[in-house]
């Protein structure tokens, strides 16, 4: 008897053996996963899903620092839902999750502590026309800009009439912000990504991979190595060519209702008790990601102080486990019985620190049990390759993920 059949049967009473059993006899282009225990736990490895680039949705194709691409929610979203079940991510980041349930007829539901997580995901779950977007846009005077002297310092980034148009659209979102209609979100959601980056494609001139912005005074620095002055940019052009990008595999079908939140994840009186079936998520991990210095700039455009954005970062792991474990606790009220937790901890500091092993001893003792731990294994991404990291050597290779069915 293989060793994932004595686990099938062990679980036979539990809901999700039927699931690991499945995964056991999971192959990717003709591989069979990998399982084995190790301190208790059961580990399931192979590459359960392709990690070519751009893969996914063309909707997805919006850029923030430490996503996980979209066929990881749809691998648990196509295997452990329905038609119309609520799926619910408690660190929405981009909101990968949301988008994705939606896009496969689920019921999205999503929360995030950054107010930026809800300006990039709640567009995009029910998208407008093209046409009313260019319609938008061409009302818009984008010829005037507020004078503000402290603004000089985003020359580094953006050329003077590239600039004007910037905080010319950024004043008109600002004046509104407490009543945007769809079209004008949509605009937000497509300049806020677009603010910089490495190609013609993005306002700026060249600078770093879009998820993070860089300093000003870095920025100086890389256009004195790379002999450059930002060019002009026409931001409306800018907008529509992204927005045609993003819709060109459609739109998600029709589909209830999105929850979108802002707050933390161990808070939110906004799901009811027992309203989820599935949570896909990842949580920020042990201070490996800046999250309010990589933002700076869409902060900047969107009117959010970062200081007032309570993003998790924890030094040790004493303190991270104590924050999962809230997180749980609340996940508890919001997941019905039966229903699976799909928790992402990725590779961190070079397999040194095994997170899920810390996520399964913060939530002993709570109405849930652990299934095991699925570990994706990763190749070459065009991500590693613009920070010159090789697969296997640095960086975050695997995707970790606790499996846990409420109880």
């Amino acid at each position: 008897m293989s060793i994932v059949e004595q686990f099938a049967l062990a679980l036979d009473a539990v809901p999700g053996s039927g699931f690991l059993e499945t995964l056991g006899r999971f192959t990717f282009d003709g591989a069979p996963t990998v399982v084995f225990e190790e301190s208790g736990l059961r580990y399931f490895v192979n590459a359960f899903w392709t990690a070519g680039q751009r893969r996914g949705h063309s909707i997805h194709e919006i850029s923030y620092r430490a996503c996980f691409k979209s066929q990881l929610p749809a691998f648990f979203i196509e295997r452990l839902t329905g038609p119309g079940d609520c799926v619910y991510d408690p660190f929405s980041g981009r909101g990968t999750t949301a988008v994705q349930a939606a896009l496969m007829g689920r019921t999205s539901a999503a929360n995030d502590v950054n107010p930026l997580s809800a300006m990039l995901s709640r567009p995009r779950l029910d998208p407008p026309a093209i046409t009313a977007i260019g319609a938008k846009l061409a009302q818009i005077d984008l010829s005037q800009a507020p004078d503000d002297p402290a603004d000089a310092d985003l020359l580094a980034f953006y050329h003077p009439q590239t600039l004007c148009q910037i905080k010319a659209l950024r004043a008109w979102l600002l004046a509104r912000a407490d009543t945007l209609d769809p079209v004008e979100g949509w605009i937000r959601m497509v300049a806020l990504n677009r603010l910089t980056g490495h190609s013609p494609g993005f306002f700026s001139v060249y600078t770093m991979p879009p998820n993070q912005a860089v300093s000003a005074g870095a920025q100086r620095k890389i256009n004195r190595a790379r002999g450059q002055v930002p060019p002009m940019r026409d931001v409306p052009a800018i907008i529509l060519k992204k927005t045609r990008s993003l819709l060109a595999d459609g739109v998600p079908p029709p589909h209830a209702p999105a929850i979108v939140l802002t707050g933390p994840a161990e808070r939110t009186p906004g799901l009811a008790d027992s309203s989820v079936d599935l949570i896909v998520t990842s949580p920020p991990f042990l201070d490996v990601v800046n999250y309010e210095g990589d933002n700076w700039l869409r902060c900047w455009f969107a009117g959010i102080d970062p200081d007032d954005v309570p993003i998790d970062r924890h030094r040790d792991v004493a303190a991270w486990k104590a924050f999962i474990r809230r997180g749980f606790i609340e996940f508890a009220r919001v997941v019905r019985p039966g229903g699976f937790v799909a928790f992402e901890v990725g590779e961190v500091r070079g397999g040194r620190v095994l997170l899920e092993r810390h996520v399964v001893a913060a939530i002993e003792g709570l109405p849930f049990d652990v299934l095991g731990v699925m570990v994706n294994q990763q190749d070459f991404t065009k991500t590693a390759n613009c920070w010159g990291v090789r697969n296997n050597r640095r960086g975050t290779n695997t995707n970790r993920i606790v499996m846990a069915v409420r109880q």
